[in-house]
């Protein structure tokens, strides 16, 4: 099995990944007082959360001290092209044209950014030509 297919982190997994990208190996504390910026989340849910992540791998725990450390077992890159990889076989039948498509038509895209679509277009077909 592929690593990429691995990677299943929840909605509420993968907010604690991200603070865990953001600012590293955490205490379950530090990452209950990220998450409670946005929304009020328990700290045993937060802990219970980290603690499945440690089983499902997605996050390393450290327990050579008293307070448990934790850390992303995954990294964002691999985790964004896992998820984006699903989505777009799920919802778009694999067609990452289909995707573009409703992204630009669903969107008034500025100049700069369609300058920037191009230039990713050309870097595309001259890495294919190679």
């Amino acid at each position: 099995m592929s690593k990429y297919k691995k990677i299943r982190p929840t909605e509420s997994e993968l907010e604690i990944l991200q603070v865990l990208w953001e600012h590293g190996p955490s205490t379950v504390r530090f990452v209950n007082d990220q998450l409670n910026e946005d929304r009020e989340v328990g700290y045993t849910t937060t802990l219970k959360l980290m603690q499945i992540m440690a089983e499902k791998e997605l996050a390393n725990r450290d327990t050579s001290q008293r307070t448990h450390i934790y850390s992303p077992a995954v990294t964002e890159a691999e985790t964004q092209h896992n998820l984006l990889t699903q989505f777009v076989d799920r919802t778009f039948k694999g067609s990452a044209m289909k995707l573009v498509m409703q992204a630009l038509g669903n969107h008034n895209a500025s100049e700069a950014e369609l300058d920037e679509i191009k230039a990713l277009i050309e870097e595309i077909e001259t890495k294919q030509k190679k």
